[in-house]
């Protein structure tokens, strides 16, 4: 068995066309999503990734502001400059890049962000109505995980699927939106004895802890969906995910390659998110 490719960029784009559309029809309404990106710092990799979701903005029509500081700036002038665009009615979704300076409390500043416009999906507040089943916005790779997951056809319902991972970003969140598709949820991490003897059982596996061949095909049940979080170097320098691509293909029921499989999807639902965000604004 040779596994069907889950195509993270494919499904981008056409949730980024359905994005368009949907902007569209607001701006006939008068109302342009917006979105505030605010850098502190000049870390090469969060630059990297600004500058992706500046340009999907564009792209889809969206309003987006980039906003640059030094890595001198106060936790006070951030935290001010972020109930600033709380108040801003032009401003739906806020997102401070992560990692922050280490002079600056990150909890503090994602806190100060308003839920409504949490579109990163990181406040207490949208993670507690995620646990609930409230609405609210989901934290963008786990979402797009659950996209990947939809486009495959295959049913929820029922199936067991194991989370590799329990980080407050992608881990724990995914879980949650598993559990709320009705599926049963093994969470599995640095500490769970016997990785193998969980993914085996496993209809469904999502990894996500950083680490390369943290799954082998040996770990996976033929037929099984996988989920590739990751984001590595390898020994050659070469981008490669936590699964042994190679391998588990040859295994798998459906994966997702590294790259262009997940990391597509983050950026997508950052602007999914915005746009929900104007939208329940309308009268």
């Amino acid at each position: 068995m040779t596994a069907q490719l889950i195509d993270g960029n494919a499904i981008a784009r056409q949730l980024r066309a359905d994005v368009a559309r949907r902007t569209a029809a607001l701006k006939a309404k008068g109302i342009t999503p917006g979105l505030a990106v605010i850098l502190v710092g000049e870390d090469p990799a969060s630059q990297v990734y600004v500058g992706k979701k500046v340009q999907a903005c564009a792209e889809a029509g969206l309003h987006s502001v980039l906003e640059k500081y030094d890595a001198t700036l106060s936790e006070a002038d951030l935290l001010a400059r972020v109930q600033a665009l709380n108040a801003d009615p032009a401003i739906h979704g806020i997102l401070v890049q992560l990692p922050l300076p280490a002079h600056i409390d990150a909890h503090k500043v994602i806190e100060a962000i308003a839920p409504t416009k949490d579109v990163d999906g990181f406040h207490i507040a949208s993670a507690g109505a995620l646990m609930t089943g409230m609405p609210g916005f989901w934290s963008c790779t786990p979402y797009g995980c659950i996209k990947l997951l939809e486009s495959t056809g295959i049913e929820l319902r029922g199936k067991h699927a194991v989370v590799i991972g329990r980080s407050n970003n992608v881990g724990k969140p995914m879980a949650l939106m598993l559990l709320q598709k009705n599926a049963t949820v093994t969470i599995c991490h640095s500490a769970t004895r016997n990785l193998k003897a969980h993914t085996l059982q496993a209809d469904v596996i999502v990894a996500a802890v950083g680490k390369p061949n943290t799954l082998t095909a040996d770990m996976v049940k033929p037929g099984a969906v996988v989920i590739d979080v990751g984001m590595n170097r390898n020994a050659q320098g070469k981008l490669c995910g936590d699964v042994d691509f190679a391998g588990v293909r040859e295994v798998a029921g459906w994966i997702t390659p590294v790259p262009g499989g997940v990391g597509p999807m983050t950026v997508t639902m950052l602007l999914v998110n915005t746009l929900e965000a104007a939208e329940r604004g309308l009268p």
